[in-house]
């Protein structure tokens, strides 16, 4: 390859980038999930399309998509409030597991008694189009405010519901289940779920005591560390472990999204900004991997009758017994029922049987493509209204407020940089009212164009910001109490409100 051709390619794939940037805009414009528009450019690069590309490689697909479902956890896992995913992890746990089973078991008996596929195709069937893709969900409910524990319950199922499903396609596909039996993969699936959790746990807590101690030498720093941090977890358990990689990543991330790490809001953009890049590439690559021209009318009707089955029937089912032991209302359990979308995972999935070269993968590929691409279509954009037709909307997510810390080593002390939402019970506060930990300073207010030195007597306002220095034994207390003046105003002492992480 000479230099004139990688010129070519870097021009390309720059287009396709800001392309799919300006995408993002206009399918937010209009509720529309933005893996329509990158899956249609790669169907447009394909060969079937103007861009002509040639692009075949199962294997290759399924190592990059997996790389691509590293980095979407890690943003989804650092952006997850704990105190949300830790009162429902029971339920996302059990929707991860017999959700999927259910949801599978569903699916399958509809493809081998009502379509007629072989059992083998039938499970993988069922397998890759069970599971809810993370990407997918956690942009969704970053644009819909729904109640904590529905948010939390369905980022913690799409974040744990990968292991069991890698793991039952890869079996499938190699024969491997029918040789060892249903008990040996329900012992397998436990352990790779519980040891790979706790692994990750392990690595985030020591990563976050590490990190805090010590002081790197450019901000730029901290946003690679965790990234590292969060793909050595993955690498190490299923190379060194053998266990859920992903379960390993996705608690890794929560641990370290928890902590108050230096430059937090520097390292959520950063990793926020990979997590696009991961999702463009992803969905871009998986549409050129499919072929227009080999859909025929069949694998459309095909995909409507299993989309039909694991969407009306196996979702709704898997969550109703899930939700039996919590006693969750109607209201709730049709929402995570109908919120559970399909997106890049049920697709990277169906590479894996594709890779082994079994008879109907290509068949099984094309049908799920076709399956994602139109059902996503159709739960994507009635989730707002859907939430709201439930009631299930948050009313104290507009009160939460944004804290980044900058450590400030050589004084013993942080700088708090704090952004005022607009309906936060902040604005009309006074800085004297905040009533902040001895020692803490208010240093400069940002109001606009206005940069000021705020006197006990300014009055907050909405979109203001704030940069304050607080020493670094007192820095939780300043944050707790600035989070709960934000929820419940000048008096929030009064009422009870501690400021306790919940968002």
């Amino acid at each position: 390859m000479d230099v004139e051709e990688l010129d070519r390619i870097l021009l390309a794939a720059a287009a396709v980038l800001l392309v799919a940037i300006v995408a993002v805009r206009l399918t937010g414009r209009f509720g529309l999930p933005s893996l329509l528009i990158y899956l249609g450019i790669g169907l447009v690069l394909g060969e079937s399309g103007p861009g002509h590309i040639h692009f075949e490689d199962a294997q290759l697909a399924h190592a990059l998509g997996f790389a691509a479902l590293v980095i979407i956890l890690t943003e989804g896992g650092l952006t997850t409030r704990w105190n949300e995913v830790r009162p429902v992890l029971p339920l996302g746990v059990v929707l991860a597991t017999l959700g999927v089973a259910v949801s599978t078991t569903v699916v399958a008996c509809v493809a081998h008694y009502v379509l007629g596929f072989e059992w083998q195709t039938a499970v993988l069937l069922g397998a890759v189009t069970s599971p809810t893709d993370s990407a997918a969900v956690f942009s969704v409910l970053r644009r819909v405010a729904v109640r904590p524990r529905l948010r939390g319950a369905l980022e913690a199922e799409s974040g744990l519901n990968d292991a069991p499903t890698v793991l039952l396609v890869t079996l499938v596909s190699t024969g491997g289940i029918g040789e060892d039996g249903v008990l040996h993969f329900a012992g397998l699936v436990v352990y790779e779920l519980v040891v790979g959790a706790l692994f990750g746990f392990l690595i985030g807590f020591a990563s976050v005591r590490v990190i805090r101690r010590v002081a790197l030498g450019s901000a730029g720093l901290y946003p690679l560390a965790v990234l590292s941090v969060a793909t050595v977890s993955y690498a190490a358990g299923t190379v060194l472990l053998h266990v859920s990689g992903f379960a390993a990543v996705y608690v890794t991330s929560l641990i370290l999204g928890r902590a108050e790490l230096p430059h937090r809001m520097a390292t959520r953009s950063f990793v926020d900004g990979l997590a696009w890049l991961a999702q463009i590439g992803l969905f871009v690559m998986l549409g050129l991997l499919a072929s227009p021209a080999r859909i025929r009318l069949n694998d459309v009707l095909l995909a409507l009758a299993i989309g039909i089955a694991v969407t009306v029937v196996g979702r709704f089912a898997a969550v109703w017994l899930s939700a039996l032991p919590f006693r969750l209302p109607w209201a709730e359990q049709t929402f995570i029922a109908w919120a559970g979308l399909r997106g890049a995972v049920p697709i990277v999935l169906a590479t894996i049987p594709l890779a082994e070269g079994l008879p109907q993968a290509g068949r099984l590929f094309d049908v799920v493509f076709v399956l994602v691409f139109l059902f996503t279509l159709l739960q994507g954009p009635s989730l707002p209204w859907l939430a709201r037709r439930l009631k299930v909307l948050d009313e104290n997510a507009a009160y939460e407020v944004d804290i980044d810390v900058a450590p400030l080593e050589s004084l013993g002390a942080d700088m708090l940089q704090v952004f005022v939402p607009s309906e936060s019970r902040l604005a009309g506060v006074e800085i004297g009212e905040l009533r902040l930990p001895p020692g803490v300073s208010v240093s400069l207010v940002i109001r606009g164009d206005r940069v000021f030195v705020p006197d006990r007597r300014t009055v907050l306002r909405a979109a203001d910001a704030m940069l304050v220095v607080a020493p670094s034994p007192v820095r939780e207390q300043t944050v707790r109490r600035l989070r709960a003046v934000s929820r419940a105003g000048r008096l929030a002492g009064w009422f009870g409100e501690r400021g306790r992480e919940q968002h």
